[in-house]
């Protein structure tokens, strides 16, 4: 399969680095700052070897001394082999990028040792022909980081402003709670395999045990409740702008009955139009 391949550039400060972000939470290969000349290799590499990922993103700008002269003949490569090479450029007035350069005190790359403003116009001029070819042109002058990515969203496609990432943890209490949880339920109140001797030595991963905590009136009841919550939260938190969305379920010792309820979640996720991913913390320990 052939990637499509995103090329961040534009004005320094103007955005880049926030829209290299968005793409990365959306499942894009991100690379900063490749040298040009590495480019048609890597593609070729990533083709190869990271086929989980469909699309890359290269932020590539005036720090890449050979970008200015060089970018045309590798972009007809990169094209001829099969790539889908897009431009995606990013400027900001000039009063907004030298009060963003005041307030991160960082030098300007063309500007080290003439001021930041000239800096900016020779920026400018230099990456004119960048923007004229650029299948999409960002004036970040006043929007603010949830506009910026909503416009990155909008350019990559509906079916990326969709996704949202759900990871199904689950836990045991004696062992601390999740550091990255955003949300987290306490499975304690369930009746506990544990305390069955045939059960004892299993886990939530094996049938027996799932069927002994899912066949509970408790259980079903708190499934019930978890998809009605589930199904309010989420389309509110993909509003916001989340991409990544951590739900922890504890037990006790987070081997019987939060593996069960995380397994069963992730098979009847209530919500669709995510991308669910499981994790079994402590299933191993104990």
């Amino acid at each position: 399969m052939n990637n499509r391949l995103m090329i961040i550039t534009g004005l320094s400060g103007s955005g880049k680095s926030t829209a290299a972000r968005v793409l990365e939470d959306q499942g894009f290969f991100v690379v900063d700052n490749l040298p040009l000349v590495m480019l048609p290799d890597f593609m070729q590499r990533a083709r190869q070897e990271l086929c989980r990922y469909t699309d890359v993103a290269v932020v590539i700008d005036v720090r890449n001394r050979s970008f200015l002269t060089d970018h045309v003949g590798t972009f007809e490569q990169l094209r001829t082999a099969g790539h889908q090479v897009e431009i995606l450029f990013f400027e900001a007035d000039d009063d907004e990028l030298l009060q963003r350069f005041s307030e991160t005190r960082r030098a300007h790359p063309l500007a080290l040792t003439g001021t930041v403003q000239e800096g900016i116009e020779k920026e400018r001029r230099q990456l004119k022909p960048l923007r004229d070819a650029a299948a999409k042109v960002i004036d970040s002058s006043h929007l603010n980081v949830r506009q910026l990515r909503d416009l990155v969203l909008e350019h990559i496609g509906a079916e990326y402003s969709a996704r949202l990432i759900v990871n199904l943890e689950s836990f045991g209490y004696r062992y601390g709670l999740p550091p990255a949880a955003d949300l987290v339920f306490d499975v304690r109140f369930l009746p506990n395999p544990h305390y069955l001797p045939e059960l004892r030595p299993l886990t939530g991963l094996d049938k027996g045990v799932r069927d002994y905590v899912l066949m509970q009136p408790e259980a079903r009841e708190f499934r019930r409740h978890l998809d009605n919550l589930l199904t309010f939260l989420l389309p509110h938190y993909r509003k916001e702008g989340k991409s990544y969305l951590t739900i922890g379920i504890g037990c006790t010792g987070g081997r019987h009955r939060s593996v069960s309820i995380v397994e069963d979640l992730y098979q009847y996720f209530p919500v669709r139009d995510v991308i669910i991913q499981k994790n079994h913390r402590d299933v191993a320990k104990g």
